[in-house]
């Protein structure tokens, strides 16, 4: 039976705390791997706990971070992530965009020295539940990804949100990989020995590939978003190159093709944007929203193939499936609820999840 969101909650952070993470950071880093979970973003959530467990084992990420500011403006800052896990300086560095925004109309953030930081659209939804317009944006620490006409991959997954507030109901969350799919998809595929849809995956020699495996340990590659040259795989390439820019060419981070990209001391290093747009500083009060809330609902009013199977619009599923999980808990697959069970019991955490 799925687990309540509250337990699920108390699970992830009685682990991060077994591990050492300081009260607040966990607390934040909790929040963030939960809202995941909880909106159904599966690939950020608690499946990242065997990842970051190895990675602070390899000594790889510091739990004990200390974020900090480390320069600014009145419309920029630079955030040092201290080579901790990337939730608590992506939080303070999304925080301080809003902060400046709501001052000046708009600011940006960048951050370096971190690592992974769990679900981008947790970061734009605090803007857009700021009344703010949010884009953010990192770099990755896998490399899976070939350039369109390559065969080495070259690139990660490379995530990128925005999202807008609407005067009528929850605001416009888009949230996605630059691939066809996020790698933590892949990952709950391999768990549970389940093979993997078409076209999410191509071996070595950029032939089709079924198998969970074949990027991670075989030479293989994610697809890019549209899957083939034929299907315009350029743009998710075009998408993702531009998120290394903003994420690893502004910041200072590590280049995903550089040779000491995860290898130096500050840990992972990877590369994080966020920017934040206040609407008034354009239109009047409310206008913005109204206008956002009657293009959404103009959409969603579209008439769909199957009635069946209405139209939405980016972040709909989320908050239907977050209501869901609300009140019938949320589902672990058998293989992962084993590995996280036994990262729990080497923490000394509380196992909370039967």
């Amino acid at each position: 039976m799925p687990a309540t969101y509250d337990a699920h909650r108390a699970q992830l952070k009685s682990i991060l705390r077994g591990w050492g993470m300081p009260l607040d950071y966990a607390e934040t880093t909790t929040e963030v791997l939960a809202w995941a979970d909880l909106h159904g973003v599966d690939s950020h959530g608690i499946l990242m706990i065997p990842i970051y467990d190895n990675l602070r084992r390899c000594g790889r990420i510091a739990v004990n971070a200390q974020p900090k500011i480390i320069s600014e403006t009145p419309v920029i800052a630079m955030i040092d992530g201290d080579g901790g896990l990337g939730h608590v300086p992506a939080h303070l560095a999304m925080s301080t965009a809003i902060e400046k925004a709501k001052a000046v109309g708009m600011a940006a953030t960048v951050v370096r020295a971190s690592a992974h930081f769990g679900a981008a659209g947790y970061y734009t939804l605090m803007a857009a539940s700021a009344g703010l317009v949010g884009m953010a944006c990192t770099s990755a620490s896998s490399i899976q990804v070939a350039p369109t006409f390559g065969k080495q991959p070259r690139l990660g997954t490379d995530p990128w949100s925005f999202a807008a507030p609407s005067s009528d109901g929850p605001p416009f969350l888009l949230d996605m990989a630059t691939t066809t799919v996020a790698a933590g998809r892949i990952r709950n595929k391999a768990n549970e020995n389940l093979p993997t849809p078409d076209g999410w995956l191509v071996d070595s020699e950029g032939r089709p590939s079924n198998d969970p495996l074949v990027a991670k340990e075989k030479g293989g590659s994610l697809t890019p978003l549209g899957g083939s040259p034929e299907n315009s795989s350029y743009k998710g390439y075009g998408v993702s190159v531009m998120v290394n820019i903003l994420g690893s060419c502004l910041s200072g981070a590590t280049l995903i093709t550089d040779p000491e990209h995860t290898k130096k001391p500050v840990g992972m290093d990877i590369g994080h944007f966020f920017l934040a747009i206040d609407p008034k500083a354009f239109r009047a009060a409310g206008e913005f929203e109204a206008d956002v809330a009657t293009f959404l609902d103009d959409l969603r009013a579209t008439t769909p193939i199957d009635a069946a199977q209405p139209v939405m619009v980016a972040g709909d599923p989320q908050w239907k499936i977050a209501e869901e999980r609300q009140r019938e808990g949320i589902p672990v697959g058998p293989g992962l609820l084993a590995q996280v069970r036994q990262i729990a019991q080497a923490a000394a955490a509380d196992w909370l999840l039967d």
